[in-house]
């Protein structure tokens, strides 16, 4: 296959265009930077990049209609940053429009990819309580679920004529080298570490390696379409998850950060982190998807080996 996967310069697009590659699929990785200027970038072999803005046009559009396949990855960090004015714009224009701005020429290709996978984030839910939550459950009603809701909507636009959408609602990635995982870990190992407000929210969560495979399978696999929960099974409660953490780093989980604490430092992006959200992979169990980290426990011990 030929498959364009924008977003290739951060973790997890670096990890999907290796995947790509080592499997003998021809990448077209659409970066805004150098290959200088990023070190996970510069270290990718075999990757054809292309140079260009996601949410803006320009000549790389026309990389499109010669491609099997587009895995949409880019977008301004959601993790990083409050919820200021000017960053919700940034977070809006960079997945909102960026993905209108695929769905719209892939519309218009003259030969449009066979299928369009779209990250989206289990943020769609808002939070929920301890209700289990399969991708037919409605959505929320804060910042990121609504941010989520015009994001999807902006992918399914994609889906009009032949080519196959799918809606990655992906939890929080687990990896060693990057993402969420590293300044908590980083808290344990200064003896800070341990539940985020009560620790009672449910904490979807997915190993990067798992995530991977859940991309590559919903390439090959034409019943996958639409919503699919890019998580673990069976998510913890977050303070199970702080006290799985200090173990695996041979910390204690003793140290909660209250609620209010949270709002003071982040402002309303606290409620992102405060949310519960128990999503299941209901789509994937459906299609016989197999996690090989389908537990928290030997998760984290493979990401912090002794």
């Amino acid at each position: 296959m030929r498959v364009l996967v924008t977003g290739a310069s951060g973790l997890l697009g670096g990890a999907i265009a290796a995947r790509l590659v080592a499997e003998g699929h021809a990448v077209l990785a659409l970066s805004r930077s150098s290959p200088e200027s990023n070190r996970r970038r510069s270290s990718l072999e075999g990757v054809h990049w292309v140079r260009g803005d996601p949410a803006r046009p320009g000549p790389w559009l026309d990389e499109i209609s010669g491609v099997d396949g587009i895995v949409h990855l880019a977008g301004e960090p959601i993790a990083g940053g409050g919820w200021t004015s000017a960053r919700k714009r940034r977070l809006v224009e960079s997945r909102v429009e960026s993905t209108g701005l695929l769905a719209s020429t892939i519309q218009r290709a003259a030969t449009p990819p066979e299928f369009f996978v779209c990250a989206s984030a289990v943020g769609y839910y808002g939070d929920q309580g301890a209700e289990a939550l399969s991708e037919d459950h409605e959505p929320g009603h804060d910042f990121l679920a609504r941010l989520s809701v015009e994001w999807e909507h902006a992918a399914a636009r994609a889906g009009k004529g032949n080519t196959r959408v799918v809606l990655l609602r992906i939890g929080v990635v687990l990896a060693a080298d990057g993402g969420a995982l590293v300044p908590m870990a980083r808290a344990f190992r200064l003896g800070l570490g341990g539940p985020l407000g009560t620790g009672r929210q449910y904490f979807p969560w997915v190993h990067i390696q798992d995530l991977v495979r859940i991309i590559l399978f919903a390439l090959d696999n034409e019943q996958v379409r639409g919503p699919v929960n890019a998580v673990a099974p069976d998510p913890p409660r977050q303070k199970d998850f702080a006290a799985c953490l200090g173990r695996a780093l041979g910390r204690r989980s003793w140290l909660p950060t209250p609620g209010p604490v949270l709002y003071m430092v982040l402002g309303g992006k606290a409620e992102m982190i405060l949310a519960s959200q128990r999503a299941v992979p209901t789509v994937l169990r459906a299609q016989g998807f197999h996690f090989t980290w389908g537990e928290m426990e030997p998760a984290l011990a493979d990401l912090f080996p002794a």
